[in-house]
C-alpha cells in the first residue's frame, strides 16, 4: 500500500472514530511531516461522493454526517403522548364553548384559579390560540381553539359541537352545574397517556 492511500485510511478512520468533529491541525498530527492535508480531505470528499455519508467541514472542523439528499428520508417522527388532566379538559371545553374568552373569564367560569400550565400546555399542543386583546381596561389577551383543535375532534366547524341536550341525550355532560359541556371531550380522554400536572389549581 502506497503511503497516500495509508495517510487517506487515517484521515479516514480519525473522522468516523472521533467522537467530535476534528481539526486540520488535529488531522495532520497524526501524518507524517509536510503531509498535504487539505488534498488529503478533498481525496475523502471525492471518495464519498454519492454515498450515504460524507465528510464534512463545519465551522473548520471535519466530521462524517449522513448525505444531505437524504436527511429528509432518515427523519424519524416521535410521537409523545399525555394524558390531559381534568382542569386542562375542562379550560378546553370552556374555550370551546365561550370562544373568544379571557383567562380571568374562564376562572369565573370553572370557579378556581387557573395554573399557568394549563394554557400552555393546550397552546403547545395546538388546540387553542390567542385571539387578540379584549376592548377592556387590562387589554387581556383572548383565546379560541384552532383548526388543529377541530381536525382532533373531527369537527366540520364549531357549529358541529355537540348542544346541551344531545351531551344529556348521550350521557356525556358532566354533571357539575358550574362547567359548560364537554361533549367530544370527553371521548379523547382515554387517548393520552401520563400527566400534564395541571392539577393543581387553587381554589380562589
Amino acid at each position: 500500500m502506497s503511503a497516500p492511500e495509508l495517510n487517506l485510511r487515517i484521515v479516514e478512520a480519525l473522522l468516523f472514530a472521533s467522537p467530535e468533529p476534528v481539526s486540520e491541525e488535529a488531522i495532520a498530527e497524526r501524518l507524517p511531516s509536510q503531509t498535504d492535508v487539505a488534498a488529503l480531505l478533498a481525496d475523502l470528499v471525492s471518495h464519498y461522493d454519492g454515498r450515504g455519508v460524507a465528510p464534512v467541514k463545519i465551522a473548520g472542523r471535519w466530521s462524517f454526517r449522513t448525505a444531505e439528499d437524504l436527511g429528509p428520508r432518515l427523519k424519524i417522527k416521535v410521537k409523545r403522548s399525555r394524558r390531559l388532566s381534568r382542569a386542562s379538559l375542562e379550560t378546553l371545553a370552556i374555550v370551546a364553548y365561550h370562544q373568544p374568552i379571557t383567562r380571568a373569564e374562564i376562572e369565573e367560569v370553572r370557579g378556581v384559579g387557573l395554573s399557568k400550565g394549563t394554557l400552555d400546555l393546550l397552546l403547545e399542543i395546538g388546540w387553542i390560540r390567542p385571539s387578540g386583546r379584549r376592548r377592556t381596561p387590562g387589554r387581556p389577551l383572548q383565546w379560541r381553539t384552532s383548526d388543529e383543535f377541530l381536525q382532533h375532534f373531527g369537527l366540520e366547524s364549531l357549529d358541529d359541537l355537540p348542544g346541551r341536550e344531545e351531551l344529556k341525550a348521550s350521557g356525556l355532560l358532566d354533571p357539575r352545574p358550574d362547567l359548560p359541556p364537554v361533549g367530544r371531550l370527553k371521548d379523547h380522554e382515554d387517548a393520552f397517556s401520563g400527566d400534564d400536572g395541571d392539577d393543581d389549581d387553587e381554589e380562589d
